[in-house]
């Protein structure tokens, strides 16, 4: 009996570990305005444990990542990105984290992109 139960625990698990990903895709809202915002957002998704690829599109705001479900999840990479000043459809930066950025990285009050100024 206790190595039917051993078994089955052992199935449970390892079916669980099985279903978070190695390498998945995915995208997420990140604020900015400029290659200077596109680097900040970059570096600190990288610097997640478990983000393999982190490239972030200035006129959509897209974020694109692959990561190690195992080693990460969406919430941490949103953390580090509202530590550098950066919101997320989730989480705001503070303002303190907020006011650290250049100024022609301010976001929050003004919609125009300037992708093309740096």
């Amino acid at each position: 009996m206790k190595r039917a139960i051993l078994a089955i625990t052992m199935m449970v698990i390892a079916t669980m570990s099985y279903a978070q990903e190695k390498n998945k895709k995915m995208t997420m809202e990140v604020d900015g305005k400029c290659v200077m915002c596109k680097a900040r957002i970059e570096k600190a998704a990288l610097g997640v444990k478990g983000v393999k690829y982190a490239t972030w599109d200035i006129p959509s705001h897209q974020l694109s990542l692959i990561i190690d479900e195992r080693k990460t999840d969406p919430m941490k990479i949103k953390s580090a990105i509202v530590a550098v000043g950066h919101d997320t459809k989730e989480l705001k930066a503070t303002e303190e984290a907020y006011n650290s950025v250049h100024p022609c990285c301010k976001y929050r009050d003004d919609d125009t992109d300037d992708s093309h100024a740096h």
